[in-house]
């Protein structure tokens, strides 16, 4: 349900909702909130809840500039994991500066102006999320263990797959706040789990994104498991991945445009993502870890597209109306520039006529590291036409930082996992 301000703040009296989680995400996908109390957040609406931007990856751009935060209201849901006596709610909030314009560094921001762009030029865009994620034990002091919750296969059931009350109560929860998952299953690696969610705008995906992932953190920490969205957390097992789907509109149609024509434009849609992936790869795979999982167990490493499921970086049934699969990114994305990307690569596709490659050829790859991500993102026109200089100067800065310290550390494996496995 979408709310207007009054009719949150009515809610909120007759609801007994005592606190408003202001949440928002830094460059690298990573959830921050400030929580106030209800009484505020008429205030807050107006005024705004400052933060201070040197203190969060990516937001220094602000030259020291005061952030505020301002909630949008259409994101408003009760968080069902908190007390129902002096409930939570939550909302996705833009930032801006203390004069009102919107701050560089607000991924919600750039995928707004992604789809004002794609609706200007007549189309709109469905993203849909296919996530996955790892189920760990806890150790006597509560800390995560490097041992997986079961050592089930895909699909396998129950008592095998020891994370089925688990994903039923993400499910549930989810379904709580106004999200409705497709379906859930256990995946191929020991302890690990996919969720699948239906196609829908663009902003909303990535908060529907979002939201799962607390859902899942919150869950499963109530049922004493640890659950982690490191790209790679196993050497030996298969990595957490997220495939996106994306579909494209006619923005006057209400469903997909499934003529010969319409067909022509999504596969030039594939094909300026194809053309553009080394460039923003930086955004679709964030950490070091990121790239431990490509080119294998069936994660993508070469820039093909296919219509078999196998280890392509898109795939395309080859049916008419059937989405563009992207399957680069990983859960730990900021869901904002990677939609917000895929929109631009799609439509400089469109609108050069782009043609897709043949089906399985092609010889470019994917950035080997980080650090290579990080040249590809610095020297692509592409990037800089689209993402704000010091943006990208922050992201690239502090990628080659991290690449740095992972290569002159003594304990590569220590390293990752203190720098993901415990947070991420």
């Amino acid at each position: 349900m979408i709310y207007s301000e009054n009719e949150i703040l009515q809610y909120i009296d007759e609801n007994d909702v005592k606190f408003v989680k202001l949440t928002f995400c830094d460059l690298k996908g990573r959830l921050k909130n400030i929580s106030i109390l209800s009484s505020e957040l008429a205030s807050t609406f107006e005024r705004g809840v400052r933060i201070s931007g040197k203190k969060i990856f990516g937001f220094e751009t602000a030259g020291g500039k005061d952030l505020f935060l301002f909630p949008d209201v259409q994101t408003m849901t009760v968080l069902p994991w908190r007390p129902q006596q002096g409930r939570v709610i939550r909302m996705f909030c833009y930032i801006r500066y203390a004069d009102g314009t919107p701050f560089e560094g607000d991924g919600r921001y750039f995928l707004k102006k992604a789809m004002k762009a794609a609706v200007s030029a007549g189309y709109c865009f469905r993203f849909g999320t296919s996530c996955e994620f790892t189920l760990f034990m806890l150790g006597e002091q509560g800390l995560p263990l490097k041992t997986p919750h079961d050592h089930a296969g895909y699909c396998d059931t129950a008592p095998d797959d020891k994370g089925e009350n688990i994903r039923r109560d993400v499910c549930l929860t989810l379904e709580q706040m106004g999200i409705h998952p497709v379906s859930s299953r256990h995946e191929s690696g020991c302890g690990q789990h996919e969720i699948d969610f239906n196609a829908s705008s663009a902003l909303k995906a990535a908060d529907t994104f979002l939201s799962f992932k607390s859902a899942v953190k919150s869950v499963a920490e109530n049922h004493g498991v640890h659950a982690s969205f490191m790209p790679k957390p196993l050497r030996n097992d298969c990595g957490n991945g997220m495939h996106i789907s994306c579909n494209i509109f006619r923005d006057s149609d209400l469903f997909e445009d499934k003529s010969p024509e319409g067909d022509t434009i999504l596969r030039q849609a594939a094909a300026g993502i194809l053309e553009h992936i080394r460039d923003f790869t930086i955004f679709t795979d964030t950490t070091v870890n990121s790239y431990e999982r490509l080119g294998e167990f069936s994660s993508p490493r070469r820039i093909v597209w296919s219509s078999e499921e196998n280890d392509q970086l898109i795939r395309m049934a080859g049916n008419s109306g059937d989405p563009i699969e992207l399957r680069a990114a990983d859960c730990v994305c900021d869901p904002y520039y990677v939609f917000g990307l895929m929109i631009y690569a799609a439509l400089e596709g469109i609108s050069s006529g782009l043609a897709l490659p043949e089906e399985g050829s092609g010889e470019r790859v994917l950035p080997a590291d980080l650090n290579e991500a990080a040249d590809c993102a610095e020297s692509s026109q592409f990037i800089k036409k689209y993402v704000p200089e010091k943006v990208l100067s922050v992201i690239t800065a502090q990628s080659r930082e991290e690449w740095k310290r992972y290569s002159t550390a003594y304990d590569k494996d220590a390293f990752q996992d203190q720098e993901y496995f415990y947070s991420l």
